[in-house]
């Protein structure tokens, strides 16, 4: 870990101590704590104190520049690849990682779901791309474990937050762009053009690959980069074919006049793009594709995305879905294959962008036999009144509101009858719920599974 914290209470001796005005924290109100913990300096915007004080005019600058020119050559021989999009970014990474443990590499994955290393989880990240002395450490820890290649999820957020800055990446990816995150970028195209930053931070050969399909694509497409396409429309890679079910998907696509043909084991369109970003990654990183291909049927997808439990002759299926278009994508695949009834429980979170409630209601009861609304992440909004914000303009009467999220849980379990599926939607991996700004345990896995275990107690009794 590098001897520079911006936490007073990781301080050791002999640190330097960066005090940054946050949001909500002010990081000079702990200069006293971070002296008496061991920093031997202190970088500030105000303020003399008992150990050498150097004053700037914006702290959070000086930490990310001072990053930058003292380390980021450090991580030159890593072989980074950035995966940016609304949808899709936790999956590819995570596939691409396993993969590569697969044909025998050092790698690690940073993302939605922690840090990853040689197939060990090291350790939750508060964001999916941490913030710049995080991702520095966090970078550090690979060169010192001799990690060849890391697979990392890029956020728009921290693109426009310069969370990056001074990382260069060898392969930039772009899945998708949807209704997301507004709140903070206010525009299309803001959020498009925090996105297309990834693609200016390219080193060696330049490598982008673009989702042909996906809106606002042109913005990613970067002069002297090698742009590679791939979706349903012609592409250089081109999905010519595909069938999926609830345990599987199979495609083909073409590349250079040849025809490949795919067996996964994740389900859904979506999941086409995300195994066939993950092959030409790998393709373009000079792995043979033949070999490639054969190591899919071996992957898995990651925690709480398209996660399967099981209910007598029920399916509850829990997932991240928390857009409108991951939404869409996964009640559609679940149709597909669907023998019964599609019951669909989602809710969204507070204190984010309020346009895609209404939006995501809509989809929710148009196209699921019946729909749950409830709480997630509510933080410092009432949960109910987000709600109403969902429920504006919905015209089917097919849904109910039920603010707490295991009651509603469980009243979707207890409707399940006969070969019905239930989508728990929006926190997948997720085991806590965010109410005001504490973390209250909750899984919906872990609530599935208990309420199950009672019932078929309850019913042999």
């Amino acid at each position: 870990m590098l001897n520079i914290k911006t936490d007073s209470r990781k301080v050791v001796l002999g640190d330097t101590f960066v005090a940054i005005k946050g949001y909500t924290v002010d990081g000079h109100d702990y200069i006293d704590k971070a002296i008496e913990n061991g920093a031997t300096k202190i970088i500030c915007e105000h303020g003399n104190y008992s150990v050498p004080t150097t004053v700037v005019p914006n702290s959070s600058e000086y930490l990310t520049q001072y990053l930058k020119e003292n380390y980021s050559q450090d991580f030159d021989k890593l072989k980074l690849i950035g995966v940016t999009g609304t949808n899709g970014k936790t999956t590819t990474c995570y596939l691409l990682y396993n993969a590569l443990l697969q044909l025998g590499k050092k790698v690690a994955y940073i993302g939605t779901i922690g840090f990853y290393m040689n197939g060990r989880m090291i350790k939750e990240l508060p964001n999916t791309t941490p913030d710049v002395l995080e991702m520095y450490n966090l970078l550090y820890e690979c060169k010192e474990n001799d990690i060849e290649y890391v697979a990392m999820e890029v956020s728009s957020h921290a693109l426009s937050l310069n969370r990056l800055c001074g990382i260069n990446f060898d392969v930039a990816l772009f899945t998708n762009l949807t209704k997301d995150h507004l709140d903070y970028h206010k525009t299309f195209d803001a959020y498009a053009e925090a996105k297309s930053i990834l693609f200016t931070k390219l080193k060696n050969n330049k490598i982008a690959i673009i989702n042909n399909d996906a809106d606002y694509k042109d913005k990613m497409f970067i002069a002297g980069n090698k742009n590679v396409t791939y979706g349903f429309s012609s592409s250089d890679f081109t999905v010519v074919s595909f069938k999926t079910d609830s345990k599987s998907t199979n495609f083909k696509f073409s590349f250079d006049g040849k025809v490949y043909e795919v067996k996964s084991n994740l389900s859904g369109k979506h999941n086409v793009y995300n195994v066939l970003s993950m092959l030409i990654i790998l393709f373009e990183l000079n792995f043979n594709l033949d070999e490639v291909i054969n190591i899919v049927a071996k992957l898995n997808a990651p925690a709480g995305r398209m996660e399967k439990v099981y209910y007598k002759n029920n399916t509850i299926i829990i997932d991240f879905a928390h857009t409108p278009d991951a939404e869409l994508n996964i009640i559609k695949t679940t149709k597909e294959f669907a023998n019964g009834k599609v019951i669909t429980l989602i809710g969204c979170g507070g204190d984010r962008d309020k346009t895609k409630r209404p939006e995501m209601a809509k989809i929710a009861t148009e196209l699921s036999d019946f729909s749950i609304f409830t709480s997630d992440n509510p933080r410092t909004e009432d949960p109910k009144e987000i709600l109403n914000d969902m429920i504006v303009g919905v015209v089917n009467n097919n849904f109910i509101e039920i603010v707490d999220r295991t009651e509603a849980i469980k009243y979707g379990i207890d409707m399940l009858n006969n070969n019905d599926v239930l989508l728990l939607l929006g926190k997948g991996h997720e085991d806590y719920q965010v109410i005001g700004h504490e973390k209250i345990h909750l899984s919906d896995k872990e609530i599935s599974e208990d309420y199950i275990k009672s019932k078929l107690n309850i019913k042999n009794d």
